[in-house]
């Protein structure tokens, strides 16, 4: 019973700093499975054992390890279910040609510089008892090995999945990984028998089981299918039989002599592939595999990962030569087989970087290496740092050889398509469209944000675009939904939602103009400045949300836009409000009122019925005039806009009741802030989180980012050249 309850405190230290390391490694834009891998190895000896060797020896006891053992070998043999579950045929649709060809040469490069190594390491890090054949084979395989799940999230989350580069990415990994799984099977085989020769029935028994498992079985689970389809849903009986059906795989390949994973992975990939059986199946079975399962499989290989064995200056010149021919055979194969098939050179280098990846499948296929006894605790070591390091890059060297300004290139949005076709002539003549970027968080209850950008937007004498955008986020690396197949069809789904959302814009007339854009991303408020800079955005138009954790009513993703977006940012506090017909500014004159100020004469110009209250609060008795620079502009607009708009000064000892009471006669107030982002304090400074709770109509908050952003340089030319000198 002792043992029971320290495997359980075992699993809940792993669990938790699992989640803690994985999400510390996000927020560095590192995919959350290396963080949970480093605190796999944070447990072991490498660190904790390291630096409290008693208490680590108290916690995790050697005792304990063959329990580890068992629950980690069973979140291996569930988690290769999913990975054969998600390899689409889809995948394989694209450029099948040239991707055979790079993806065997990203192959063959790797594994023949991994058997030349090996006969440098053999006599070093090696011992009698193993055969340099299994020794050279089982290297070469794990050089050639691409982690297609890493590697398939991160063109997920760079939205790679519409381009050329990474639909041909996705079908190399696809191929890759089948050829590189057949290369380690080989590889056990011949570990477990001595030589090649003895390894032939093996590999015999192997093919025969894969070509029943293609053909009866796959005729077999039609059937399951097609029962599901009748059903309409996943039963508890279907998904035992499902799951009996996994672990009997499992054993066959095992008693055959290969693997229990390869089992696992062969019914995931002869599963039929039907869109809503295969996604009830893998969200009923991820959470517990990758929450509970996988954590335990990487704090399994952590205790047997032992930094501390590269003690002299010759190993780490070694393992600097395993990392150095890992890369340049991955990069360096697929390069060249990439520019022969008449791929460009930007873009031969990323797919080499892609191709690099190894995360937690490389993982596996070390842990079987040690298990089989082919490595030795020291090159275990080696190879896992080589995994970490080969994955970590991953993300920075592909932003670097292929950063988004090029992937917006490659994925044209459906409803921008016509925008960016335009003729010879035509271009002669083109002034650049007033846009507004819409962030959409909800299309359901965002309608109001939406009409408010049309509104401020569109008048249909000079060009202008609202760009209604939806960013996905997804939270875990392995889960499904973050497939690119998966997230095609999310994506979609999204943008039906927001094609609903343009069909019930007023006037009708206005819904050509709105044009919405759809992306993946891992971080909403940066990925939205990084639209905003590259779809060349006037203004950022938000809703306000009510952070969870935070006293600052504009905190959370809000304040982050507020404060990092490079463009003029708005923030909607909504409330219900329909009508927009009678604006209030507050003006203090600072360069976040000359904002809410344009606005509002945007809005004027735009709304022929619509009239505006400029309201400046005083504290003393002394009558104060407005700026030259207002009364200038004023001068400059029509006389059927200055005829709507009305200056109001009035003495307030308290400027923000002032405001609240003014806002009780209006639809909309709009005003600027000077408090949050190091402009100095003006009478209205403090008014910004008070006012988004007691405004009494609906309610704009501006921060202006840059004087020289000209809000009505298309529609009033005179008037943009006064515009940009307003300020304190």
């Amino acid at each position: 019973m002792h043992i029971v309850i320290l495997v359980l405190v075992e699993v809940l230290i792993v669990i938790g700093l699992s989640r803690l390391v994985g999400l510390a490694f996000r927020s560095i834009k590192q995919p959350l499975v290396i963080g949970e891998i480093v605190a796999g190895i944070m447990l072991g000896p490498s660190l904790f054992g390291l630096v409290a060797p008693h208490l680590a020896v108290s916690l995790f006891p050697p005792e304990t390890f063959p329990f580890l053992n068992v629950l980690s070998q069973v979140g291996l043999i569930f988690f290769m279910f999913l990975i054969g579950l998600e390899l689409n045929p889809k995948y394989l649709g694209g450029q099948l040609e040239v991707a055979v060809l790079t993806s065997h040469v990203s192959i063959l490069v790797p594994f023949s510089l991994g058997t030349l190594l090996a006969v440098v390491l053999y006599p070093l890090v090696s011992n009698a008892s193993v055969s340099f054949t299994a020794f050279a084979l089982f290297l070469g395989a794990a050089m050639s090995i691409t982690a297609f799940p890493v590697l398939a999230r991160i063109i997920t989350e760079n939205n790679l999945q519409g381009t050329r580069l990474g639909t041909l990415a996705l079908t190399c990994a696809a191929v890759d990984d089948v050829t590189a799984w057949c290369l380690l099977a080989v590889a056990i085989a011949v570990a477990r028998t001595g030589d090649f020769a003895g390894a032939v029935p093996t590999i015999i028994a192997s093919i025969v089981y894969i070509g029943l498992m293609l053909t009866v079985g796959r005729w077999f689970l039609q059937g399951l299918a097609k029962h599901y389809l009748r059903a309409g849903r996943l039963s508890q009986l279907l998904l035992a039989g499902i799951y009996m059906a996994v672990v009997a795989s499992a054993l066959i390949t095992e008693l055959i002599g290969i693997h229990l994973i390869f089992g696992a992975f062969l019914l995931g990939a002869a599963m039929p592939k039907n869109e809503d059986l295969v996604r009830e199946l893998a969200i009923k079975t991820e959470d517990f595999v990758l929450i509970f399962l996988l954590p335990i499989f990487f704090a399994y290989s952590g205790l047997k990962t032992q930094i501390g064995l590269l003690n002299r200056p010759e190993l780490w010149l070694l393992c600097a030569l395993v990392l150095a021919v890992a890369i340049a055979g991955k990069y360096v194969g697929t390069y060249v087989a990439a520019r022969v098939s008449g791929i460009s050179k930007r873009e031969a280098s990323a797919l080499g970087w892609l191709m690099n990846t190894r995360g937690l499948t490389e993982l596996i296929v070390l842990n079987i290496g040690l298990e089989l006894k082919v490595i030795s605790p020291l090159i275990f070591t080696m190879l896992v740092i080589m995994a970490l390091v080969t994955t970590f890059m991953t993300s920075p060297l592909l932003e670097w050889t292929y950063p988004k300004k090029l992937i917006r290139l490659d994925v044209v949005e459906p409803e921008l398509e016509a925008q960016t076709t335009t003729t010879a002539a035509d271009a002669e003549t083109y002034i650049r469209p007033y846009r507004i970027l819409v962030p959409v968080a909800n299309p359901s209850t965002q309608k109001g944000l939406v009409q408010l950008a049309a509104n401020i937007a569109i008048n249909f004498q000079y060009p202008a675009v609202v760009n209604p955008l939806s960013l996905i986020e997804f939270q875990e690396d392995y889960a499904f939904e973050s497939t690119p197949v998966e997230a095609d069809r999310l994506i979609a789904q999204r943008r039906q939602q927001l094609e609903e959302l343009i069909n019930t814009l007023e006037p009708p007339e206005t819904r050509s103009c709105v044009h919405p854009i759809v992306r993946i991303s891992s971080n909403v408020a940066r990925e939205t400045a990084q639209i905003a800079t590259l779809e060349q955005a006037d203004l950022i138009l938000v809703g306000w949300h009510r952070p969870a954790f935070s006293s600052n009513r504009l905190g959370g993703r809000v304040g982050q836009m507020l404060t990092t977006a490079p463009v003029d940012v708005a923030v909607f506090v909504d409330k219900g409000k329909e009508q927009l017909e009678s604006l209030l500014v507050p003006y203090s004159a600072n360069i976040h009122d000359d904002l809410a100020l344009i606005i509002a004469l945007r809005l004027l110009i735009n709304r022929e019925t619509c009239v505006l209250q400029i309201l400046q609060i005083v504290e003393n008795h002394a009558k104060e005039e407005l700026n030259y620079e207002l009364n200038t502009m004023m001068e400059q607009l029509p006389a059927s806009v200055r005829d709507r708009i009305e200056i109001k000064i009035v003495q307030a000892p308290d400027p923000i009741q002032a405001v609240v009471e003014a806002s009780k006669n209006v639809d909309l107030t709009i005003a600027g802030t000077s408090r949050a982002w190091g402009i100095e304090r003006q009478t209205l400074g403090r008014y910004t989180d008070q006012l988004a709770i007691q405004c009494c109509s609906s309610l704009l908050i501006t921060r202006r980012y840059s004087q020289v952003t000209a809000h009505l340089a298309s529609m009033l030319p005179d008037v943009s050249s006064q515009e940009p000198t307003l300020r304190n």
